[in-house]
């Protein structure tokens, strides 16, 4: 077998970040991931919760010791509070995110950063505009697969790049948050935005965007498939569903050797790299769940904040930005528009 040395992940020990004070903006299904991932591991504290209803903030605050809030301008203007995660549904991202940063917060906003890039620009421009700290909260960048991969592709050692191919999908149900029309429902930002993320984060912005769709009997978008064209001839491949289940693989092409990414590529997992003479190699990261990968990007961003920076290297402001100007222009072709566009 030919040799094939993977290089070491450069993900700092999260238990090493400088310590914060989180607050949680929107008690649900992430929120409680998140909080739970922070409790097991590293060294931020969340000491808060807020949510528009405060029978539900108390309810999510009560059995982990925290304060509750009835809004999210209250849970900004905690003094415990050094920085918020925006973990609402998509259409309130910006919304909740301004209203941190007006009130001297820093802020983590979980993917996307907003439903389109002029959010996105947005919240980015009051960051900067603050001295404050803004990222978008894509775990996967912030995990250690995720650097080993980073570090083979930008060193080379997959040869000139040609192709990113994946898909996402999942069954979700009439009764989830992405049926609804009103709340920018559809797989795009929920599970497409990680593919169109990591596809532009390797390969760059494309020249060619084009995008097939099938709308739902509520006008809610249910599949997607799109195709990226690049300058120089690469191109990515890429499909997402709500209406099943798919292996939720990531495959990067070189001229040298492909990489996969375990599925669901999106989450902890190892990476196996087939050279150009057809033997595998393999590097076993430890596969896990939300609660065993939401820390890192936590720590992440306490570092960069203890350090003055407004951004994060693992996700600037720029590669959220353009992630979702492509996600506009598949939009723009397949018919799909969110509340308030």
């Amino acid at each position: 077998m030919s040799a094939f040395e993977f290089p070491a992940p450069r993900v700092p020990d999260p238990a090493d970040a400088p310590s914060l004070r989180w607050g949680i903006a929107g008690p649900g299904w992430i929120g409680e991931r998140f909080t739970e991932s922070l409790a097991r591991h590293g060294s931020q504290r969340v000491t808060a919760v807020g949510s528009r209803s405060l029978g539900r903030a108390e309810a999510f605050a009560a059995p982990r010791g925290l304060r509750a809030h009835g809004s999210y301008e209250s849970l900004a203007a905690d003094p415990e509070v050094d920085v918020v995660y925006v973990a609402v549904p998509h259409t309130a991202h910006f919304e909740v995110a301004l209203a941190a940063l007006e009130a001297g917060k820093h802020v983590l906003v979980e993917k996307p950063f907003g439903i389109n890039a002029a959010e996105a620009e947005k919240i980015a421009g009051a960051a900067r505009a603050r001295g404050l700290f803004a990222a978008e909260a894509l775990w996967t960048v912030f995990l250690p697969s995720y650097d080993v991969a980073r570090q083979l592709i930008r060193e080379g050692r997959l040869g000139s790049l040609t192709a990113v191919m994946g898909d996402y999908g999942e069954y979700l149900p009439p009764s989830h948050r992405a049926h609804s029309p009103a709340l920018a429902g559809g797989p795009l930002l929920d599970l497409g935005i990680y593919l169109i993320a990591l596809a532009t984060d390797i390969l760059g912005e494309p020249d060619r965007v084009l995008g097939i769709g099938q709308a739902l009997p509520n006008g809610v978008n249910g599949q997607l498939s799109a195709m990226l064209g690049f300058s120089g001839g690469a191109q990515a491949t890429l499909a997402t569903t709500m209406l099943g289940y798919t292996p939720a693989q990531l495959t990067v092409l070189g001229a040298e050797a492909a990489m996969t990414f375990d599925g669901p590529f999106n989450s902890p997992g190892g990476l196996t790299v087939r050279t150009a003479d057809g033997e595998s190699h393999r590097w076993d990261g430890a596969p896990g769940d939300h609660v065993a990968g939401l820390h890192s990007q936590a720590a992440a961003a306490a570092r960069a904040i203890a350090a003055g920076q407004t951004e994060v290297a693992e996700r600037p402001h720029e590669a959220s930005i353009l992630a979702l100007r492509v996600a506009d222009e598949l939009r723009r072709q397949t018919g799909i528009v969110y509340p308030g566009e």
